[in-house]
């Protein structure tokens, strides 16, 4: 839950300090990729953080090789990614990337959901997950179609 509070909440807080003249977030585009940006900074944080990382190597399907490694590249990505939803020159790419991102690694959350014993931060039911997830999917896009 708490990557879709940070996407909502930075893109309000975006959108309303381009309401105050900041020039940069002048626009809902832009806003929801300062959102999205700050989604991303978070999960991909997370995938290096103690507590977090091992739950999440542990939701890696058992049929991927290396899930530590795994994480630790889809992590940097994230945070790549987050990166470049910040700058004009790369947003549009950045957005379509962390899309095509997110389309492959949603199996670790089906994966997760059908676990006997997942672990504790992972017990969110599939719709819900699904849910969210189109959120995010939506953000990406709306951002690449937005442009800069």
């Amino acid at each position: 839950m708490a990557p879709l509070i940070t996407l909502l909440v930075g893109s309000l807080v975006a959108r309303f300090a381009g309401w105050l003249g900041v020039g940069c977030v002048n626009s809902c585009t832009v806003a929801i990729a300062v959102g999205l940006a700050a989604m991303f900074m978070l999960t991909g944080v997370a995938h290096f953080a103690p507590p977090m990382r091992v739950d999440l190597i542990a939701i890696v399907p058992p049929r991927l090789p290396a899930p530590g490694l795994l994480l630790t590249v889809t992590g940097a990505l994230e945070l790549l990614g987050a990166v470049g939803l910040l700058l004009p020159v790369t947003r549009v790419a950045a957005a379509v990337c962390l899309l095509v991102l997110m389309l492959a690694m949603f199996p670790a959350n089906v994966y997760a959901s059908r676990m006997p014993n997942p672990p504790k931060s992972m017990t969110t039911r599939l719709s819900l997950r699904t849910a969210t997830e189109v959120v995010f999917l939506a953000a990406a896009v709306a951002v690449a179609v937005g442009g800069s």
